[in-house]
């Protein structure tokens, strides 16, 4: 045995190992998600048959793409298109260092990002929508979520059961958002309750490191693989979404994870290249958006179907086309499966810019379908006229300029544009009321209409840095003229990708516009991408230097320089908060909240703000049939997404006797409750809104720290927050 242990030739290569450790996450996701989804549809989402069925599948589709074979080229022998134009130097082979390195990277973000975890369980904003929608799947395994009528007398005009992030819908309650991340934390609340719940974001950051250096590693060559881990995971924006249950974590990892997957696929697997597929149309059943980001992959493996019958290279590449479109239909289609049976509500909210979504989307697969049947025809006498056209030879320096000028053109745009929203609906004034008291709170002049979307070149410098902005941009004009002249293969798709979804995003980033919480815009592809090109930007640059005659020791303080570029910005943005843990001791106060209701209580929120937040954590988390009792100001606040559930950051509002239930409803229903042999209980946010109906006792008491609300700078502090709820059990009425 001690033979074996000290023979290394025995031992799995170390690229071979990298590629799979870090394809691993995503092949993981997809298996759970392929597995979750069918279970939930049927009502049997329980914790014995997801875990079977969803173990298993993950397991084998991790068996399946990580099968031994030979590594992708950025990770042993000569990577793909490593040499530079002018004959620059080469990344070498993955070594033990560069494996453990990554590693430690990811292990010491999850660890860090669990100590300094969130609490965000009493709903205010998008996180703890998810935490209270994992919740409810966690403990009942069905959806949607049907009203308790009978625990509070029968139907009644006064009662409420909407709540912020979870709508009214055909008899019954449907969350906010679509199904894939609460799918993926459910396991969390299985295996360790809350306290797991809370820890599955720390896991899935940590997942996410893994994730792009596998890409990085791939693309750039293993030795820049720790540096890009580490540019990514100190990114205040990974830092903030892998602290808390949002959903721009798992959707990154299977975007990212497909890229990886594809990029392994190449010349290679067909089966592999369905698993790339199934991982980027996923994606979609994370976030809604995602369908947006992983548009290109639809292009891309059309244009993969019209190249068959071409020989070389070609041919082989093309041979993964239909499978990794069949692999994205599969997986993209599920999730709007999902979305139409289990997300109806949100798709209605977001219709203004799905349903255009949809038709591009429908386009594009009509095109594509087009340009794969035709192509074999139409590619060889279109690149004869090209060829032949003169002005076509400056092809790739117009690209690359290109390139240039669309950044250069979000850098100067907030000199030349404001971004402005006239409110049409009652959502857009909700958010333009927020948006006018963050203003306040900023001390800046009041305009409400301002969405400040200009700004979004900006929000990427706050959080990585002018370095990594700069040498992304490089890269993306240096490859985008490669692949004008026929080379540079691996990248097309995910520049593609990163292309596309970053120049969308930065044009309109369509979130509520207060940092931190709009840094998650940027956290799916954005920052992970552009970090990704500015890796290979320095290893392009890295290159080109040693080629003109540099020795080792130069070339070493040249890779440490540039690591320190890379990595230095985000780590100087990120420090002002990244040891401050938000909204500590909610997970105690539900707790608290919970042991003082009676088993049998049936309870009603008689005031707006404590209805808006504590609904669902009742009927979720407390397992209590809870309701809201309509109030003059027309009860529940409309479940606007990134929006708080108060315009104030404590009492949600100044107008107080608009935000109580009518004596005369509430005696009604606290009558019904007693006549359907259940116990009333009312909930308030202040101790004079319960006094009539007898002695109130406080059953929350939170005083913590919230996430700052910064409209023109990078956050870098924190604020206050408090929370009171009491609680009566009336007497006879």
């Amino acid at each position: 045995m001690d033979g074996v242990w000290r023979d290394r030739s025995r031992w799995p290569q170390a690229g071979r190992v990298l590629a799979a450790v870090t394809a691993m996450p995503a092949l993981v996701l997809t298996g759970w998600l392929l597995a979750g989804l069918p279970l939930l549809l049927a009502g049997w989402f329980r914790p014995l048959p997801a875990l079977l069925l969803g173990g298993a599948l993950a397991a084998a589709l991790c068996v399946y793409g990580t099968r031994s074979g030979k590594p992708p080229g950025g990770l042993a022998g000569r990577p793909h298109d490593t040499r530079d134009a002018r004959g620059g130097g080469e990344v070498g082979d993955a070594s033990a260092g560069h494996v453990w390195a990554v590693v430690g990277v990811a292990v010491a973000s999850g660890v860090f990002n669990a100590i300094f975890h969130t609490e965000q369980l009493i709903v205010r904003r998008d996180p703890a929508t998810y935490a209270q929608y994992t919740a409810w799947l966690a403990g009942h395994g069905f959806l949607p979520m049907p009203y308790p009528t009978a625990a509070f007398g029968g139907p009644d005009p006064a009662l409420r059961f909407d709540s912020i992030g979870f709508y009214d819908h055909g008899g019954a309650v449907v969350p906010q958002f679509m199904p894939g991340a609460p799918l993926i934390d459910s396991i969390g609340a299985w295996l360790g309750g809350l306290s797991g719940l809370l820890m599955v974001p720390p896991v899935l950051g940590a997942l996410a490191v893994l994730t792009v250096a596998g890409v990085a590693a791939r693309l750039a060559g293993a030795r820049w693989a720790p540096v890009a881990a580490l540019a990514f995971a100190v990114a205040l924006p990974i830092l903030y979404t892998s602290r808390t249950t949002f959903s721009e974590i798992p959707s990154l990892i299977l975007i990212f994870g497909g890229m990886a997957l594809a990029a392994d696929a190449l010349g290679r697997s067909r089966g592999t290249a369905v698993l790339a597929g199934l991982s980027f149309g996923l994606a979609v059943l994370v976030r809604v958006d995602g369908l947006r980001d992983v548009l290109p992959v639809l292009v891309y493996a059309g244009l993969l179907i019209a190249l068959r019958g071409r020989r070389g290279r070609g041919e082989a590449y093309a041979r993964m086309g239909v499978p990794l479109l069949g692999g994205l239909l599969a997986g993209a289609g599920l999730g709007l499966v999902a979305a139409f049976f289990l997300s109806r509500p949100y798709l209605n909210y977001l219709s203004d810019s799905v349903r255009p979504l949809l038709v591009i989307c429908g386009a594009v697969l009509l095109l594509t379908v087009a340009g794969a049947v035709a192509g074999p025809r139409v590619i060889p006498a279109a690149g004869r006229a090209v060829r032949a056209w003169r002005p076509a030879r400056r092809l790739p320096e117009v690209l690359a300029a290109l390139v240039v000028l669309v950044m250069a053109g979000f850098a100067v745009r907030p000199w030349v544009q404001t971004v402005r929203r006239v409110p049409a609906t009652v959502e857009d004034t909700l958010n333009s009321i927020f948006i006018q008291w963050t203003q306040q709170a900023n001390g800046m002049r009041p305009d409400p209409a301002r969405l400040y979307s200009e700004q979004s070149l900006y929000w990427v410098i706050w959080y990585v840095g002018v370095p990594v902005v700069m040498l992304a941009t490089l890269a993306a004009a240096v490859l985008v003229r490669r692949m004008a002249r026929g080379r540079g293969l691996p990248w097309p798709l995910p520049l593609a990708i990163i292309g596309w979804t970053t120049v969308t995003t930065l044009w309109r980033p369509a979130i509520t516009p207060d940092h931190p919480f709009a840094s998650r815009r940027l956290v799916p592809v954005v920052i992970p991408g552009l970090v990704v090109l500015a890796v290979w930007g320095l290893r392009w640059a890295w290159a080109r230097i040693r080629g003109a005659g540099y020795g080792t020791t130069a070339m070493r303080w040249l890779t440490a320089a540039g690591a320190v570029l890379l990595v230095a910005p985000g780590t100087v943005t990120s420090i002002g908060t990244a040891f401050t843990p938000v909204e500590r001791g909610e997970a105690a106060a539900v707790r608290k909240l919970c042991a003082a209701l009676p088993p049998d209580a049936s309870v009603l929120m008689i005031e707006r703000v404590t209805g808006d937040r504590f609904t669902q954590v009742v009927r979720a988390m407390c397992d209590r049939p809870a309701a809201q009792v309509r109030t003059e100001g027309g009860g529940a606040t409309p479940p606007v997404p990134g929006a708080p559930a108060a315009t104030a950051p404590d009492d949600g509002g100044a107008d107080k006797t608009r935000d109580v239930a009518a004596a005369s409803d509430v005696t009604r229903l606290v009558r019904r409750v007693r006549a359907a042999g259940r116990v009333p209980v009312l909930l308030a946010a202040e101790k004079v809104q319960l006094i009539r109906y007898g002695t109130p006792a406080q059953v929350v008491r939170l005083r913590t720290r919230q996430d700052e609300r910064s409209l023109i700078d990078a956050p870098n502090g924190t604020w206050s927050l408090s929370i009171d709820v009491w609680m009566v059990i009336p007497g006879a009425v």
